[in-house]
Order: structure tokens, then C-alpha cells, then sequence
């Protein structure tokens, strides 16, 4: 239903990016960029200073009431429809929401709960009735909300869950038994979204659950390696009465809402982690000034410039990559309204159609943020290892995220399964390019052919090339083990590990030629696209070798080899010199660069 014209999801490893068509955070719009402000001041002046009160808190009044100040500057509705007494904010903007409150550990935590997964599954599939119900009351945060997915025994197997509801004798309501574990926002919340089977159905199915209704109750608070402030509780449903009008959208469908609603988390989980690893630079740099060893500063030592640069190029190229999907999503939601869809279903479908990008995007991003506040830690040497200072909590605060809104590895495994499923489906035509790239490798090079346009013509021509090195190792394990190749995990991961690194280096080099004609360019974020694209280069030449020497043997390892060495070359440049511009650059801001 996207029009030929538009980015379909998958894409971008058979077609290339024009920077007309890359939205960048420097075009958000005066509004926007005011609504990114007042959450930050929020974070900065209610949040920041009471982090470790937050966490140390014997109960959960103090979330509570951040949540409440939350609610009355309208951070809690920025998704829902202005009718029920939200924003109705498109999609981009709500990461730009995320990503601006991203900074503030466990409170972040909660209101991305509440906001996302708490309350977009009635925004997206509730009746008329159940939205006016209540999204008012979870708009301004006078009820806050949970999700209730997870069993002891069902985590990423979702639809094995165990909860079940029976439709009591009079018809009216169904009662709910069951147990659900590491739910968020569980000791506090008014209002559930718990999954549950009816009888002896395959699939589950999604319930609006108030709190009132009674037959709920819930272990102590889990203790937890971070994000300590927020509230996690296992949850008892024993005989809990829940009214016929309260169950959400179809029987059997609650899978289906658990997965466009983890679509959503994932991609807005990425752009919260990019305030988050924002916030970490800042306060590496500025230790590292002040910080004195051997009568120099810290910043002063080339490893320590090392470090400053790598953390700001992974985040400057995650955030590109971020806001690139973000507004494709807003794009096709735009279409598909056109098309007479509702605003509901063309939003749902919108996300849908890009569920690749957004688990590629949340696992890059929780990476990146985990490799920043490891690399902070370093920075401050013993007292990065100290309670006292900020990057123990950023350090253990990060490490959920890997985990959250479904592991790393199953979103490796997802992205690359979606691919492959709209391949066979004929919705993207990946064999095509993937068998022109076979007859490629056996023919001469065309050392004539012309670069593509622009400043950066090299660098277009070397991720048109990464893209044929894995369609190239790819193509050729989906010819050896065909259906079975769901069963090569390791395969698997490498090539959804190649898909990331060429979205998200693409994205950085297309974001700073539009930097440069827009005359907002520099030498120095020139070095960051550079710099990034030469790791992007070594990490597809290792996973393609890893993958091909995984099955082939003889003459077709042989030629499969040659096949990597030609797609992934690049010019050779000083990086060294490169990271120490970008990192005397940000030491001179004292902050993020970008």
C-alpha cells in the first residue's frame, strides 16, 4: 500500500538514499525544537537533581509525582489524539519527546511505559468508547498505566503465555488467573493492558484492566542492577473480574497489538537512548577537562581523545539514523491516510511497514549507549567505579536496554526474518541484485564506471559496494540452506549486524552532505561520517567472511572471498588525525558536538 515512490521498509539495502529524501534533526521546526526544550528542562531541573532520592525511595510517591508535573505540561499525551485530550503529536516528533527525556534514568523509564506501551494499544485498537474512557485520564496522568506481556515462562515467546479468562456464567465478565513478571510501572498503575488466553484459544487476547476491579495482587518491588527508581513488580491476577466491553480489539488479537506496540517501543527506545548517551558525553568531556594527571588534562592524552570521538561519532550516527526512520514512518502513515485509512490504522501500518529498521535501529542504538557509558566510566578512571560519581548509574541504567522491548538477538533474528519473509512474499525483490551480484563477482571489473553525484561520491560508491557484499554472503547462504537457514542463528546475526552498520553509515554521510549544502557542514562532521564508514567497511568484510567461511568450501569459498575483498575496499585516510579534530572540537564546546 506505500507508493512505489516511497522508502519501503527493507529497502535500503537495494536502493540508495538521496538527501531529499533523509529528514535530519536540524530541519525540526521552531515548535518542535521549543517542545524538545521544555523536556529537557523538565529532566534537568526535576529529574537530574533527585536521581539518587528516586532511587532510593521506599515507595513509588515520588515517581508518582513526577509523572503528575509530567502530565500538567502535557508530556504524557503526546501521542494521543487531541480529541481525547492529547497532542496528537506525528511520529517524529514523539521521538524527538523520547529522546529529549532520555536522560532521565528511571523516570524516563516510567513515562516511556506509560506513555508507550501503556497507553498506545487503546490509542491504536480500543473502541470509541474505550478511548473516551480513558485517554483523558491517561493523557493528563491522573491514572497511569502498565503492560502486563510477560511470564515466568513466556518472555520472548510471547504468545506462550499462560494467563487465562473465562467468561463467567452470566455473560458479563471475563475472570483473569494468572501471573505476569517485570512489569513496569506495576506497583503505581490504575489502568493494565494484560494479555490473556480465552479457553483452550492458540493466541492471546488483550484486556483494559483497572486496578478497582479487584482480584490483583503483587510481590515487593524487585531489587534490580539499575533503573532502580522505577517500579517493577510480578503481578497476580486470581479471579479478577474483567467487563466484556473491556476487552481490546478482537479475540485472538492481542499478538498482533503486542507487536505493533513493540515496533513502536523499539524505535522510540533508540531515540531515548540518544539523550541519554548525550548527556554521558557531556559530562565525560567536562571531566576530562578538569581532571589533571602528569600536570595535563585528561583530554589532553590522545587515548582519552580516542574515546571522546568514538562516543560522539556512534551517537551523532545513531541519532541520524533514528530520526531517518522516524520520519519515513510519518511519511507512510501520511500515504496511507490519503489512501482512506483511518488515522489509527495508518499509523499502525505506517510503523509496520518499517519493523525492520525499527529493531535494527533499537539494537544499535541500546549498543552504542552501552558502548558511550562503558567509555565514561573509563574517562573517570577509579571514580567512574564509585558510587559517588554519575556514571555508575549510567552504567547499570543502560544494560536494560539491550534487554527491553525483546533482546538484542531476537531483534537481530526479527529484522532478518521480516526481510526475508517480504522477499519470498514478493513485496521486495532482494534475489534480483543479490543474483546480479553473483554474475558480478565472476565477470572483470568496470574500473570506468563514474561515481555517483555529490562531495561524497567515493563514499556513495563504497556503501553501494557494502550492500553487494551482503547480498553477496547472504544470497549465497540462502542458496545453501534455503528454508533451514532460520535454524542458522549465527548466519542470522551477522548479516542483520551488516544490514545495521550500512543504514546507519548511509544515513551519517547523506545527513552531512545536506549539512554541507545547507552550509551547516564542517571538517569536522565530514570526519565523523568518514570515520564511521571505515568502521562500518571492516565490521561487513568480517561478519561476510565469517558467514562464507561458515559453508563454502574450495573453489566457491575461493571465489565468495574474492567476491568480500572487492565490495569492501575504501581509500585509506589518517584516522588518528581525524578523531583527534572531533574530539578538540568537542573539548572546545565542553559538550555533544551536534
Amino acid at each position: 500500500m506505500i507508493p512505489n515512490t516511497a522508502f519501503k521498509g527493507g529497502e535500503f539495502l537495494i536502493r540508495p538514499l538521496l538527501k531529499e529524501e533523509l529528514f535530519i534533526p536540524e530541519e525540526f521546526t521552531e515548535e518542535q525544537k521549543m517542545i524538545e526544550q521544555t523536556c529537557m528542562d523538565f529532566v534537568r531541573t526535576e529529574v537530574i537533581p533527585y536521581l539518587e532520592e528516586i532511587d532510593q525511595a521506599k515507595d513509588s510517591s515520588m515517581m508518582v509525582g513526577l509523572l503528575d508535573k509530567a502530565g500538567e505540561l502535557g508530556l504524557l499525551g503526546t501521542s494521543v489524539p487531541e480529541q481525547y485530550g492529547g497532542f496528537g503529536m506525528d511520529f517524529n516528533t514523539s521521538m524527538l519527546v523520547a529522546e529529549a527525556v532520555g536522560s532521565g534514568h528511571s523516570f524516563a523509564v516510567a513515562l516511556s511505559a506509560h506513555t508507550g506501551i501503556g497507553t498506545l494499544p487503546i490509542v491504536y485498537y480500543g473502541t470509541e468508547e474505550q478511548k473516551s474512557n480513558y485517554l483523558p485520564k491517561l493523557a493528563t496522568g491522573e491514572w497511569k498505566a502498565a503492560y502486563c506481556l510477560t511470564e515466568p515462562d513466556s518472555g520472548s515467546d510471547a504468545n506462550a503465555a499462560k494467563t487465562k479468562a473465562k467468561l463467567n456464567e452470566a455473560g458479563t465478565h471475563y475472570l483473569l488467573n494468572g501471573q505476569k513478571m517485570w512489569i513496569t510501572n506495576g506497583g503505581f498503575a490504575d489502568v493494565f493492558i494484560v494479555f490473556a488466553k480465552i479457553d483452550q484459544d492458540a493466541n492471546l487476547t488483550a484486556f483494559i484492566v483497572e486496578k478497582s476491579f479487584g482480584g490483583i495482587t503483587m510481590n515487593e518491588e524487585e531489587r534490580k542492577m539499575g533503573i532502580k527508581g522505577s517500579s517493577t513488580r510480578q503481578i497476580f491476577f486470581n479471579d479478577c473480574p474483567v467487563p466484556i466491553e473491556n476487552q481490546l480489539f478482537k479475540r485472538e488479537g492481542g499478538f498482533k497489538i503486542a507487536v505493533n506496540i513493540l515496533n513502536i517501543g523499539r524505535i522510540k527506545l533508540a531515540a531515548a537512548v540518544i539523550g541519554a548517551g548525550k548527556r554521558v558525553i557531556d559530562t565525560a568531556i567536562n571531566y576530562a577537562s578538569d581532571r589533571k594527571q602528569f600536570g595535563k588534562s585528561l583530554h589532553e592524552f590522545g587515548a582519552i581523545q580516542h574515546k571522546i570521538a568514538e562516543m560522539t561519532i556512534r551517537n551523532f550516527a545513531s541519532e541520524t539514523a533514528c530520526y531517518r526512520a522516524g520520519q519515513n514512518i510519518d511519511d507512510a502513515i501520511k500515504s496511507l491516510k490519503a489512501q482512506g485509512l483511518s488515522d489509527a490504522e495508518a499509523k499502525l501500518k505506517g510503523v509496520e511497514q518499517f519493523a525492520i529498521e525499527c529493531a535494527l535501529l533499537k539494537v544499535h542504538g541500546s549498543e552504542t549507549l552501552d558502548y558511550v557509558v562503558d567509555e565514561g566510566v573509563q574517562i573517570f578512571g577509579g571514580m567512574g567505579f564509585s558510587a559517588e560519581a554519575p556514571m555508575d548509574r549510567a552504567y547499570r541504567d543502560s544494560r536494560i536496554n539491550r534487554i527491553f522491548e525483546g533482546t538484542n538477538e531476537i531483534n537481530r533474528l526479527l529484522a532478518v526474518g521480516t526481510l526475508l519473509k517480504r522477499a519470498l512474499k514478493g513485496e521486495l525483490d532482494i534475489m534480483s541484485p543479490a543474483m546480479a551480484v553473483g554474475k558480478e563477482i565472476l565477470g572483470v571489473p568496470d574500473f570506468s564506471a563514474s561515481l555517483p553525484d555529490g562531495e561524497f561520491g567515493k563514499e556513495k560508491k563504497v556503501i553501494e559496494n557494502l550492500k553487494k557484499a551482503v547480498l553477496l554472503s547472504a544470497g549465497a547462504a540462502l542458496q545453501k540452506f534455503t528454508t533451514a537457514i532460520e535454524d542458522q542463528q549465527e548466519i542470522l546475526m551477522q548479516v542483520a549486524d551488516m544490514m545495521i552498520e550500512i543504514y546507519v553509515a548511509e544515513s551519517l554521510l547523506i545527513r552531512v552532505e545536506k549539512l554541507v549544502e545547507l552550509g551547516k557542514g564542517n571538517e569536522v562532521s565530514k570526519d565523523c561520517a568518514k570515520v564511521y564508514l571505515h568502521a562500518a567497511v571492516d565490521k561487513v568484510s568480517n561478519a561476510s567472511r565469517e558467514i562464507i567461511q561458515g559453508f563454502a568450501t574450495g573453489d566457491e569459498l575461493n571465489v565468495l572471498l574474492l567476491g568480500v575483498k572487492r565490495f569492501t575496499k575504501i581509500d585509506p585516510m589518517n584516522l588518528i588525525e581525524a578523531r583527534r579534530r572531533i574530539a578538540k572540537a568537542s573539548i572546545e564546546k565542553k559538550s555533544y558536538l551536534f
